[in-house]
Order: structure tokens, then C-alpha cells, then sequence
């Protein structure tokens, strides 16, 4: 595999450069949005020392990453393309025009999304065989899996070397043979913060509550037994017992709860205003984000091998 070009280098992008880099890829990258790479060396640098990474290892990543002023010098030699910008259809677009202008035809093209149907996004392009969807989950550099998303038009060979390039770099990649609104672990997630906000909501609890049975029961072991794992070790003639009594009980309705959109409205944002399901001083809100970090990089070393 030769370079990789990260379009987008602000949170998600400068995690994706610096693991390709670390694996020993050649990395090009610059920011549409941002105009460039500004501040891209920062924030890598940043990551590393908060991952634990020495001096030495982190120069090396850095000697990789070559940043360009715009998307066509990013992207005129690249293998395979991760476009990194915000969650925007109209721009996401715009950049894939931008970069089929200039890239190889041969090159790979992907993009980062946690939820945006991929089939929107690429289906604009002339050679939509090569095209497909990457969901890195944040932090990218910290959290192993990376969702891969075909569309109807994905060639297999794309997804196959998507897939060996991740790999190869570390990561848990997964194929997602349907292109589908949150993919996998995005519908997983947000049934679970569904039924949550519904407890609240509801009065059965409230929202320490929820945080504190998750963290303190089954939150514990899912980081090495999913879901369907405990069905088998259960039993799938217990879990067809309990389903039978609690399914029907649980939260159905199609939209977003009204107890959130009222959140939303009154502007209630959760940490960066201060107040959401619960109310955050400054330093209550980074300890938290402090604590998820140490967390990750102890993980990483517990499971990683």
C-alpha cells in the first residue's frame, strides 16, 4: 500500500493520519473546511503524549504526515482517500467532486461518517465501484474498530483492501454488507440511549441512575462479551423467556423523545453548556473526559494483544 490521503484534519482526521502513520503508511492530508493542515502537527503531537507514546515514536509519525495546502495536492497520489470533513451531505459531496478531479482513478475513496447513508454521498461520482464507507469511532486513534460500508455499487476488491489496510494498521474493521442509517454499532448504541432517555423521561429514574446501573452491571463486561455472546452464555431459551416478558414494555415510538427536543430547546446541551440529563461543572465535565481517556489507553494495553 503506498500514500494515503486524509481529507479533513481536525478531530476524527488527525486521529486517522496518525494511525496510518504509525502503521508505517505514508500519510498526505489537508482541511478543506480550515483552509490546510494548521495546527495538524499539535494535534498529533498531543494524542501521542496523551496515549503515552515517547519522543522518538512520536517524531516518527510526524515524518510521515505531509500536510498540503489543498485537496488536489492531497489526494494526486494517493491509494486510498479518507474524507474526514463535518457531518454535511452538500459538503461531503462537494469535497468527493473535488477529489475525483484529482486523485488516481485507481485510488480508493472513503468516507468518515457515524451516520450519513454512504449511497447519498458517493452517488454523484463516475466511479462509484471504488467508493465505500469508513466509520471510525472517536477517539480514531484510541478506539479499535472501524465499520466498513458497502453500497450497492461497492466492487468486493475495495472492501477487501479497505479491510487488509486496517488490519494491517491495528484496527477491528468490520464489513457492513448494507448500507443502512447508523450502520452497526451506531443502532446498537442508540437503542440502548433510547430506552435510557425513556427511564428518565418516564420518572422510573433518573439520570445517575442510568449511568450508574450501566457502568456497574453488564457495561463491565462488554468490552469482552457482546451482546449475542451473552445470549449463548445465558442460554437463547432464557433469553427468549425474557424477551417475551420485557420487549413489549419497552420505549417504540419512531421519533426522538420529547423529554430531549426540550433539552435541546432550552438550550441544554449537556457538558459544554453546562447542564443536560445532568448538570456539569467545568472540571466535573474534563474529569470525565480525562477518565474515558486513561481508560482507552489502559484497555488498549490489557486487550491489545
Amino acid at each position: 500500500m503506498g500514500t494515503i490521503a486524509v481529507i479533513g484534519a481536525g478531530l476524527m482526521g488527525h486521529g486517522i493520519a496518525l494511525t496510518l502513520a504509525r502503521a508505517g503508511h505514508p500519510v498526505t492530508i489537508t482541511d478543506p473546511v480550515e483552509g490546510g493542515g494548521g495546527g495538524m502537527a499539535e494535534r498529533v503531537r498531543a494524542s501521542m503524549t496523551a496515549m503515552g507514546c515517547a519522543a522518538r515514536e512520536i517524531e516518527g509519525a510526524l515524518g510521515m504526515i505531509e500536510i498540503h495546502a489543498s485537496v488536489g495536492g492531497a489526494v494526486r497520489r494517493a491509494d486510498v482517500v479518507f474524507e474526514a470533513a463535518p457531518e454535511k451531505l452538500d459538503l461531503k459531496r462537494q469535497i468527493f467532486a473535488e477529489i475525483e478531479g484529482h486523485a488516481p482513478e485507481t485510488a480508493i475513496l472513503a468516507s468518515n461518517t457515524s451516520v450519513m447513508p454512504i449511497t447519498q454521498i458517493m452517488q454523484g461520482l463516475k466511479l462509484r465501484g471504488r467508493a465505500l464507507g469508513t466509520h471510525w469511532w472517536n477517539p480514531a486513534h484510541m478506539i479499535p474498530l472501524v465499520e466498513v460500508i458497502a453500497t450497492e455499487w461497492t466492487e468486493p476488491a475495495a472492501m477487501d483492501t479497505v479491510m487488509a489496510l486496517l488490519t494491517q494498521a491495528g484496527k477491528s474493521p468490520v464489513r457492513v454488507a448494507r448500507d443502512v442509517p447508523g450502520f452497526i454499532g451506531n443502532r446498537l448504541q442508540h437503542a440502548l440511549w433510547r430506552e435510557a432517555i425513556s427511564l428518565v423521561e418516564n420518572g422510573i429514574c433518573d439520570a445517575e441512575a442510568v449511568d450508574t446501573v450501566v457502568k456497574q452491571s453488564f457495561g463491565r463486561r462488554l468490552a469482552v462479551l457482546g451482546p449475542l455472546e451473552n445470549a449463548d452464555l445465558v442460554g437463547t431459551d432464557l433469553t427468549l423467556d425474557i424477551h417475551s416478558t420485557v420487549l413489549a414494555d419497552l420505549e417504540r415510538r419512531p421519533g426522538p423523545s420529547p423529554y430531549l427536543e426540550k433539552l435541546v430547546s432550552e438550550g441544554n446541551l449537556g457538558m459544554k453548556s453546562g447542564e443536560g440529563f445532568r448538570k456539569w461543572r467545568p472540571e466535573e465535565a474534563q474529569a470525565v473526559r480525562d477518565r474515558v481517556a486513561r481508560h482507552l489507553t489502559r484497555l488498549e494495553g490489557i486487550l491489545g494483544d
